[in-house]
C-alpha cells in the first residue's frame, strides 16, 4: 500500500470544443500582441509539446529500476522432498554509464523546446502585427476608392441627367462611367481582401470569426535605432532564439553520439539469486550477464549519430548565413522603399493641383470629363501608392524587430504556466 501511494493516477480529460472567444471593440496592435501571446491555438499546442520535452528531461536523471525475479515449483514434491523455489535481484549496470550522456541530451533537448518556442512567440508577435497592418491598410485603402467612387458616382448621374435632356453628349459621360466601374470593381478586390485578412487576425489572437475589430488607423511602428540594430546584428547569433535552439539541438546530438560509443562497449546485468533445490539445499549465487560486441558492437548506431551530428552542424551554419543574409536585404529594401515613399510625396502635390484644376476648368467648360477623369485617377493611384508604401515600410520595421528581437515578446516565463 505504501508503494501503490507514490504511483501516479488517473485522471480523465475530455475533449472540449472551441476556446476562443468574440471580440467587439476597438483594440490596439499592443492589444492585438497580448491576445496572441495568450490564446494563439498555434501557440498554445507548441507550449505543450515544449513540456513534453521538459518532462522528458527529467524523466532521463531517474535511474532503471532494479528487477525482482521469483519462482516456486508448483507441480508438488515427490514424497521426501521439498517444493523448489529461488528468488533473485538484478540490476543493468550499463544503464549507469549511460546516464550521464541520456541526461545531458534529454536537457539539452529539453532547452532546444524552449527556445524553439520562444522563437515562435518571438514569430507570433511579428505575424500578428503585419497582420494588424494589412487590416489597417486595406481599409485605408477602401476608404479612399469610396471617396472616389463618391465623386465619380455624383458627376456621373449629374452628366446622364444632362444626357437625357439633352444638354451634355454621351462622350462627357463615358470617360467618368468607366472611371467609376473601375472604381467599384476596386472596391469589390479589396473589400473581399479586408474579409479575408480579417479573418486571419483573428485567428491568431484566438479569436471567434465573429468578432469586430475596430484598429487603430493611425497605427505606427518606430524606426529601430541605427546603433541598436547595428549592436543586435553583430550579436546575431546569441541574441536569436532559433540559432540558439540550433546549438542545444546539436549539444543533444553531441551527448547521444557520445551514448553510442559507450553503448559499444560489453553491456553487464549483474544479479544476486538465493535458491532451494527439491532436497533442501539452499544455494547462493552471483550472476553476471556480458553481451559480446563481436556481430554489431553498436557501429551502425555510432555511424548514425555521427551523421546526424554533421548534419546538425552544417544547419547551424547555413542558418546562421542565411539569418544576416535575410537582415541585410531587409534592411537594403527598407532603404529603397523610404526613398520610393518619399519620391511618392513629392510627386503628390502636383497631381493633387492637377485634379483641382481639371475639376474648376470643367465647371467652366474649359476641360474635357476624360481631362478630369485622368487626372482624378492618377491622383488616385498616387494616394494608394503612398497608402502601400507606408504599410511596406512599417511591415519591414516590424520583421526587422522580429527577426532581431529589439522589441519582441516580454521575458518569457518558463513553459510551464
Amino acid at each position: 500500500m505504501l508503494l501503490c501511494s507514490a504511483c501516479a493516477s488517473y485522471r480523465p480529460l475530455p475533449l472540449a470544443g472551441a476556446s476562443s472567444v468574440s471580440w467587439r471593440g476597438k483594440l490596439s496592435m499592443s492589444d492585438a500582441v497580448d491576445h496572441a501571446m495568450a490564446d494563439n491555438p498555434d501557440l498554445q499546442v507548441a507550449r505543450a509539446e515544449a513540456r513534453i520535452a521538459q518532462r522528458q528531461g527529467e524523466a532521463a536523471g531517474m535511474l532503471p529500476d532494479p528487477q525482482l525475479a521469483l519462482s516456486h515449483d508448483l507441480g508438488g514434491a515427490a514424497p521426501g522432498l521439498l517444493a523448489a523455489r529461488s528468488f533473485g535481484v538484478s540490476y543493468d549496470i550499463n544503464a549507469l554509464f549511460l546516464r550521464a550522456s541520456n541526461v545531458d541530451a534529454a536537457r539539452a533537448d529539453a532547452l532546444r523546446a524552449e527556445l524553439a518556442l520562444r522563437w515562435q512567440e518571438w514569430q507570433l508577435v511579428g505575424q500578428t502585427r503585419s497582420a494588424y497592418l494589412k487590416v489597417v491598410t486595406s481599409a485605408a485603402s477602401l476608404r479612399v476608392l469610396e471617396e472616389n467612387e463618391a465623386l465619380f458616382s455624383s458627376r456621373a448621374a449629374r452628366l446622364q441627367a444632362a444626357v437625357e435632356r439633352r444638354l451634355a453628349t454621351a462622350d462627357a459621360l463615358a470617360p467618368h462611367a468607366a472611371a467609376l466601374q473601375e472604381t467599384r470593381q476596386r472596391i469589390s478586390e479589396i473589400s473581399r481582401q479586408l474579409s479575408a485578412q480579417t479573418h486571419e487576425l483573428t485567428a491568431l489572437l484566438g479569436l471567434t470569426p465573429d468578432s469586430v475589430l475596430e484598429l487603430d488607423p493611425a497605427t505606427e511602428v518606430a524606426e529601430p535605432d541605427a546603433q541598436a540594430v547595428a549592436t543586435a546584428t553583430g550579436a546575431l547569433a546569441e541574441r536569436r532564439p532559433d540559432l540558439a535552439a540550433l546549438r542545444a539541438g546539436y549539444a543533444a546530438q553531441d551527448a547521444r553520439y557520445r551514448g553510442a560509443l559507450l553503448a559499444q562497449f560489453p553491456a553487464l546485468n549483474l544479479g544476486l539469486s538465493r535458491a532451494r533445490d527439491s532436497s533442501g539445499v539452499q544455494s547462493t549465487s552471483l550472476g553476471a550477464t556480458l553481451t559480446l560486441p563481436v556481430l554489431n558492437g553498436a557501429r551502425g548506431a555510432i555511424a548514425i549519430e555521427s551523421a546526424s551530428r554533421d548534419k546538425l552542424h552544417a544547419e547551424y551554419s547555413q542558418r546562421l548565413a542565411a539569418a544576416r543574409n535575410e537582415l541585410d536585404r531587409l534592411r537594403a529594401d527598407h532603404a529603397l522603399t523610404l526613398q520610393a515613399q518619399a519620391r511618392a510625396y513629392a510627386d503628390l502635390p502636383a497631381l493633387e493641383q492637377l485634379a483641382s484644376a481639371t475639376s474648376r476648368a470643367g465647371v467652366h467648360g474649359l476641360s474635357d470629363a476624360l481631362a478630369f477623369a485622368t487626372a482624378r485617377g492618377a491622383l488616385l493611384a498616387k494616394r494608394l501608392e503612398l497608402i502601400a508604401l507606408q504599410d511596406a515600410v512599417l511591415e519591414q520595421r516590424v520583421a526587422l524587430l522580429a527577426l532581431l528581437g529589439l522589441d519582441g515578446p516580454p521575458p518569457s516565463k518558463g513553459i510551464i504556466q
